[in-house]
């Protein structure tokens, strides 16, 4: 089955902008990392689930933004600090360069270019490789929080709490999967002879 240029072009555009909802919502949201405690051993009834996003941590009602002040913290906490600080970055990074992609394949299909059509891809592609950077590196982060406030605590304390990842980071893998297609069809696009 052959598919026609105008198919490609028009399938990557919507994967395009899917993509980059999905990623500005998980940017936007607070629900990268989900902790609740069981609370049947607990008296009060004061509520200590928590859940985070990349600039927030909620801890029951109370908000929480992340501090940048580095003076009474650890090595293992330093670290931790400067990888969030990376991930904020590559995130909205690779969501601008996304942007900037989607206006370059508009403007190459457009034109019909396969020159300007793989370098669309390949721009598109790079952004993909920014926002699964961002994201396994967000995973690293929270495995190494968890790691370091069991060390603090102690694992008798972390066994009423149950972690997980949560929906916003679910959209940011649907954001690189959808980033990643993008980029394919637009390299078919500019090169038929690989159909």
């Amino acid at each position: 089955m052959k598919l026609s240029f105008g198919i490609l072009v028009i399938t990557a555009g919507i994967f395009s902008i899917l993509s980059f909802g999905l990623l500005a919502t998980a940017i936007g949201t607070d629900y990268w990392y989900i902790i609740k405690v069981n609370r049947t051993n607990l008296t009060n009834t004061e509520n200590v689930d928590s859940h985070s996003g990349l600039w927030i941590i909620y801890e029951g009602h109370k908000a929480y933004s992340f501090t940048t002040d580095s003076s009474n913290h650890s090595k293992p906490e330093l670290r931790m600090l400067n990888m969030h600080s990376a991930i904020v970055v590559l995130l909205p990074l690779s969501l601008v360069l996304l942007w900037v992609g989607g206006i370059c394949g508009l403007v190459s299909s457009l034109v019909r270019s396969p020159t300007l059509l793989t370098g669309t891809a390949t721009f598109i592609l790079l952004s993909s490789v920014l926002t699964l950077s961002g994201v396994s590196l967000y995973i690293n982060y929270s495995q190494q929080a968890l790691a370091e406030t069991e060390r603090l605590v102690g694992a008798e304390r972390l066994a009423q709490v149950s972690t997980s990842f949560g929906w916003s980071l679910g959209l940011a893998w649907l954001s690189f999967c959808l980033e990643v297609l993008s980029g394919l069809l637009l390299l078919l696009a500019a090169h038929p002879i690989i159909l």
